[in-house]
Parts: structure tokens; sequence; C-alpha cells
């Protein structure tokens, strides 16, 4: 999979309940997943290669809701790009398997995340 700098990536949707969206997504879609746990699994990509997004049961989007994220080949400046652009920052840089990543909100009030592979 080809990612691009400072585009949309990959999206993850709130699931409280991990194993009943998988069953969920798999049967309407069939959709398959990479398991990380009770609490993750990655969506992956149709044509097998690397995932399209996951399903997190984390508070990383509020219930019913979708944290887009966007790729990065910097994440310290991207972090300083999203302040200067008059961003705030909700979530410093921490790692996760895989990366690191932050989130933030935009002027309006929207939640993103950032990441950048390891």
């Amino acid at each position: 999979m080809t990612h691009t700098h400072h585009t949309i990536d990959y999206i993850e949707l709130a699931a409280p309940d991990v194993a009943t969206a998988k069953a969920f997504y798999s049967a309407a879609f069939g959709w398959t997943f990479n398991d990380y746990g009770p609490e993750y699994a990655g969506i992956r990509n149709p044509d097998g290669d690397d995932e399209v997004g996951g399903l997190t049961a984390a508070a990383t989007a509020a219930a019913g809701g979708v944290l887009v994220l966007v790729y990065s080949e910097d994440l310290d400046a991207s972090v300083r790009a999203v302040e200067e652009a008059g961003g705030s920052v909700t979530s410093p840089p921490y790692d996760y398997p895989g990366g690191r990543r932050f989130h933030f909100t935009d002027p309006a009030g929207n939640q993103l995340g950032v990441y950048q592979p390891s």
C-alpha cells in the first residue's frame, strides 16, 4: 500500500464491543480483520495488502463516531503544523503497536488523528 504525506489514510469506527462489530461487518460486507486483542481489530484492505481502517473500543472515537487518520512522514513536524494552523492537540504523540500518533481538533471542533508508521 502506498501512503502519501498528509492525506486521509485510515478510518477508525467506534466499536464498544469489537467482536459484535466484526460479526456485523463480516456478515454485511464480507470484511475480514487483523485481530489485535479484544479492543481493536484492523479492517483488511480487500486486496489483502495492509489495512484501510479499524474497529476500536478505546475512547479515541466517540461512541457512534468515526476517527479519520492522516498519514505523516514526520509526526513531530505535523504536530507543529497543526498547532501553527490553529488546531488544538488533544492527545500528544504516543506510541502504539506499529508506530506513533496524536489526536487534534480543528477550529470547527472535528477530531482527527495523525499517524506515522514505525
